[in-house]
């Protein structure tokens, strides 16, 4: 017999180093390779994922189903006022990224004689599908919920608008809800694009004075709120910090910066302090 042994095989799969990093991201990173291919498990994944975001671009928002949640969540005393943009269906919205700006004609009259009393508020909720209705059914009841138990905390009052539903719409769309509701801010939670790896993605997009045709440097962002993400409780206390200097400050946007995670110097004093956000 001889004296050489049969070499062994190489691995079909190819493992990469960084991918022990992958406990840290939902990146697409380390997947190894078989041959100059992925894994097949990998493409798999890859395809389930694509096909996740299509379904959450494409889902239509069960408005009826997340009203009653929010009512029974948030012990609303109305139901959340329904209304829709120029984007007839999904198709339009898609194709027609205007039309989701600017409520349609009957929406508009709802939401102006809601308005009719005159009476101002601090903030206007506005609920969007966007462009993950996915998003926003999963994470809107946490959220306000989360929200309004740090409104009630505050030292400050603070008067809500009617909570308002949208369907086929965009974060614009939230100027016209806040102007016709006399909102001195308004909060929009939007279903975000969703990621391959974030396809249940809620944004929430603040601005101060709202009105048609305003620019996106007028708007503050907290993205990513979602169970894998930022979680409700963190994105509420940043909401409220971010809308309490605005309210101060009569202002929002680029003037208006997150700087939570950097050490800056504030008054004379010279002290260094952790702090939330300085305008500029």
């Amino acid at each position: 017999m001889s004296d050489h042994q049969p070499k062994e095989a190489p691995p079909i799969v190819i493992a990469n180093p960084w991918e022990r990093l992958r406990a840290f991201t939902d990146a697409r990173i380390g997947l190894g390779r078989a041959g100059i291919s992925l894994p097949t498990h990998q493409l798999l994944a890859f395809q389930l994922a694509h096909a996740q975001a299509q379904d959450a671009v494409h889902c239509a928002l069960e408005c009826d189903t997340l009203a009653s949640e929010l009512t029974a969540a948030l012990g609303l005393s109305q139901t959340p006022i329904h209304v829709h943009s120029h984007a007839v269906d999904r198709a339009m919205y898609l194709q027609r990224p205007d039309y989701g700006r600017r409520l349609n004609d009957a929406s508009r009259e709802t939401l102006q004689q809601a308005g009719q009393g005159g009476q101002r508020f601090d903030l206007a909720v506005v609920i969007v599908d966007g462009l993950s209705a996915l998003a926003v059914q999963q994470n809107s009841a946490p959220f306000l919920t989360a929200l309004y138990r740090a409104f009630e905390s505050d030292q400050q009052a603070w008067q809500l608008a009617p909570l308002t539903l949208v369907e086929q719409g965009r974060v614009a769309i939230g100027d016209e809800v806040g102007a016709l509701l006399n909102a001195d801010a308004v909060l929009v939670m939007i279903g975000e694009r969703p990621g391959l790896s974030s396809p249940d993605s809620l944004g929430l997009y603040m601005t101060w004075a709202p009105e048609v045709g305003l620019k996106d440097d007028r708007r503050n962002c907290i993205s990513n709120v979602r169970p894998a993400g930022l979680k409700p409780e963190e994105a509420a206390r940043r909401l409220l910090l971010l809308l309490t200097e605005a309210r101060q400050r009569k202002l929002s946007g680029v003037q208006l910066k997150d700087r939570s995670e950097d050490n800056v110097l504030e008054g004379t004093t010279g002290e260094t302090t952790q702090n939330f956000l300085v305008a500029d």
